[in-house]
Order: structure tokens, then C-alpha cells, then sequence
């Protein structure tokens, strides 16, 4: 399978409350640290049945002096059950401007979106016929 994208390589202001945050949050996800340096950490995910992908990652560089875009990075849930486990720990490690989870992009699409704690917009989503929303 060819992949389209390789990573993602946000920027945070403080490492230690990035990796709290973002070891919460990924990890409801399935996806665990794999590697981390004193300015940058990365997290992978391997699909059930696939082989694992080393450039395939999310991850994240230290630098005080960041400025939040507004660019979203989401991430693609297998089941709408992730998106609300990902919500509920969303609101224990206080992410901001929670959204949803909820349909609001049609009766397949079921999604969150939210801050990670440096202002950085995060979405968690399921979409297609297991999103199905109830008639």
C-alpha cells in the first residue's frame, strides 16, 4: 500500500505537559511513544494486520516560542465508541474548546474537536458506514 502521508511534526512550547497531554489522548487511540529526544517525542500506530511503517508518525518539537496556527490535525477513529473514549479524556487533561462529539457534517461523519494545551486544533473522527448515525 502506498501512503500518502509520512508524519506530522507539531510544535508545543513545554515537553513534559505536551507528553502528558498527547500520552493521554493518543493513547486512547492505540498509539504509544516511540521515540523521544530532549527537544522532540513521536507516537505510531500500527493497524491491526498490517506491518509496521518507521516514517509513519505523529509527533511533536519543542519551541517556546510558538504561535498556534489554524491548521487542524485530525486523527481517524475506527469506531464512534473511540471518538467519545477520546472525549472523556479530553476533559480530564483539560483540553480547550471541546466540540461534540456529535454529526455535525452529515449522519456519517462523527467527530471532536479540541485544543491541546498550547492552542494547537486536534479533531478525532469516524467516518463512513460505522459512523452511522441513528435514524
Amino acid at each position: 500500500m502506498k501512503y500518502v502521508l509520512s508524519h506530522v511534526d507539531l510544535r508545543v512550547r513545554d515537553r513534559a505537559r505536551a507528553i502528558a497531554f498527547y500520552d493521554a489522548i493518543l493513547g486512547a487511540l492505540g498509539f504509544s511513544k516511540s521515540a523521544g529526544e530532549e527537544e522532540w517525542t513521536t507516537y505510531s500506530s500500527t493497524p491491526e494486520g498490517e506491518e509496521p511503517e518507521s516514517n509513519m508518525w505523529f509527533g511533536f518539537t519543542v519551541d517556546p516560542d510558538m504561535i498556534p496556527g489554524p491548521t487542524r490535525v485530525a486523527f481517524a477513529a475506527q469506531a464512534c465508541e473511540d471518538v467519545d473514549r477520546v472525549t472523556t479524556v479530553a476533559l480530564e487533561v483539560g483540553a480547550a474548546n471541546i466540540e461534540g462529539p456529535d454529526y455535525d457534517y452529515g449522519p456519517q461523519y462523527y467527530a471532536v474537536f479540541f485544543d491541546d494545551p498550547d492552542g494547537n486544533k486536534l479533531e478525532v473522527c469516524c467516518y463512513g458506514p460505522q459512523a452511522q448515525a441513528a435514524s
